[in-house]
């Protein structure tokens, strides 16, 4: 038989049946897409053949928490090895727009989103419109009302928006109680029991831990756990790198417990110690800094470059700049005793990879979504470039923290675990062998390494040789295919 296109020769890692070996693998592509036709020991015939001997050919990465809802960053990431990203942690509504907007604008990657707690509470608490965009919040995040009390009835409005996005096929629904640290605990698990009902899961960014905040309505951590106790909901804990910082091992002990006891509470992070985020975040308050080890210095206005002089500079950008990206300075990666926190984040068990992208931000020069390369004006956080190259290069090849087959596992099957109750679709990615979508990855383990700095912020990773996304080759020999949008959408309760 001969097949459209046959990779030759490589290092075949497939998380799910452990085969890492040498071998072919062939693709088909039909008018609704492309499978894995074969992977086999002995030389498949091809119309297209790619050699790959001395690579590695694994499954397409799989971001669990990407806010690059545009075609400028998701071609970062597929540099980076991601075919399939996901707006997860915050999420959009409602999710029809965004599904909408994505397939006609066309994608270089597969996309998908959940529904959004945070836009539901800012239409119905301060009457601001939803679109379906991220921005809808991260441009309202300094919005007072929104962060108050609710009524019972306007929890129950709420709830009433976020259940007509998943039957519009939401992949759960995303909770940043983070930014909104004096809600009711009763809200979180209400919304808790409506992913439960559902059998949705919610992806959470957590409110304070209680070492940060005496004074909390609940530790960040224990609400997480107590939700997946008391309703059966599966609770995704997004970045506990960034949430926990030195309080990491506390909460993973937590997380272990309840596991033990039954609950479906799963985990992500990313291996950098500078998160970031709208200037607006309450937790970014400069009377609050303290809590997290850090001053006003710390955060750095990311269209400027300027890091905050003092709490007069934060609190002026915080009232006239709401919506402005900060990068925030947390954990000092030169700090081996900060780089040692990171590691254990990783490897925590199950733990996947997830970026927290976000899409660039073009300073001054006019926008222009199939632009590239990018301009040099455009900047955003060196994870949107990098997350998935820097595990490889740190916690593979520089430490040993991981073996490269549980690396590949944390960056494809693990994710695709995590989100396959919701989306059956997702039992066909995140695996390469026969059946599974033509999402591919080959790279080179002795040199692929993240380029994205601080300073050179949306510089793509090198050493990820082919890319393809639904048997389209998006990254060939290393360099981007700028026609290649195949990227398809994902979505819960079907494909």
């Amino acid at each position: 038989m001969t097949h459209d296109l046959v990779l030759r020769g490589g290092r075949v890692i497939d998380p799910e049946s452990g085969t890492d070996a040498v071998r072919d693998v062939a693709i088909d592509r039909t008018a609704d897409g492309a499978t894995v036709a074969a992977v086999s020991a002995d030389e498949l015939d091809g119309r297209e053949v790619l050699d790959v001997r001395g690579l590695v050919v694994a499954p397409g990465f799989i971001d669990l928490h990407s806010h690059c809802d545009d075609i400028p960053g998701q071609r970062l990431q597929v540099l980076d090895g991601v075919t399939t990203a996901f707006e997860l942690e915050a999420g959009v509504h409602p999710v029809g727009a965004a599904y909408a907007r994505a397939a006609a604008e066309g994608r270089p990657i597969n996309y998908g989103f959940s529904t959004c707690w945070a836009a539901a509470r800012l239409n119905v608490l301060a009457g601001v419109p939803t679109t379906g965009s991220a921005h809808d919040v991260i441009g309202n995040m300094g919005v007072p009302e929104w962060q108050r009390e609710a009524s019972r009835e306007q929890v129950e409005r709420m709830l009433a928006l976020l259940e007509a996005d998943l039957a519009e096929g939401a992949l759960g629904i995303g909770i940043l109680v983070g930014y909104a640290p004096r809600v009711a605990p009763d809200e979180y698990v209400a919304v808790a029991g409506l992913a439960a009902r559902h059998g949705m899961p919610t992806y959470t960014h957590a409110r304070e831990l209680v070492e940060q905040d005496p004074d909390t309505p609940i530790d960040g951590a224990e609400e997480i756990v107590r939700a997946a106790g008391e309703t059966g909901a599966h609770m995704h804990y997004c970045h506990v790198n960034s949430t926990s910082l030195r309080h990491v091992d506390r909460v993973h002990a937590l997380v272990e417990r309840a596991r033990a006891n039954g609950a479906t509470i799963t985990t992500e992070a990313y291996p950098y110690g500078t998160g970031m985020t709208g200037i607006g975040a309450a937790f970014l308050a400069p009377e609050l800094l303290h809590r997290r080890d850090i001053g006003p210095s710390a955060i750095q206005h990311l269209a400027t470059g300027r890091r905050m002089a003092d709490e007069a500079e934060l609190r002026r950008m915080r009232s006239t700049n709401e919506g402005d990206w900060v990068l925030v300075h947390l954990l000092d990666e030169s700090d081996p005793s900060a780089r040692a926190v990171l590691q254990r984040a990783l490897v925590f068990p199950d733990t996947a990879v997830a970026s927290d992208a976000a899409s660039p931000i073009w300073r001054t020069t006019p926008f222009d979504p199939m632009r590239w390369p990018l301009p040099p004006d455009a900047v955003t956080h060196p994870r949107t470039a990098g997350t998935f190259a820097r595990t490889l290069r740190v916690l593979v090849r520089e430490t040993g923290a991981l073996s490269l087959p549980e690396a590949v596992r944390r960056a494809s099957l693990v994710p695709a675990q995590i989100v396959a109750a919701v989306a059956p679709a997702m039992a066909r990615k995140g695996r390469l062998r026969p059946g599974a979508d033509a999402d591919v990855v080959v790279f080179d383990p002795d040199t692929v390494a993240d380029q994205a700095t601080y300073t050179d912020t949306t510089r793509p990773s090198t050493g990820f040789r082919h890319v393809l996304v639904n048997g389209r080759t998006v990254v060939r020999d290393g360099e981007l295919d700028v026609t290649a949008l195949p990227g398809r959408p994902v979505r819960g309760g079907g494909s």
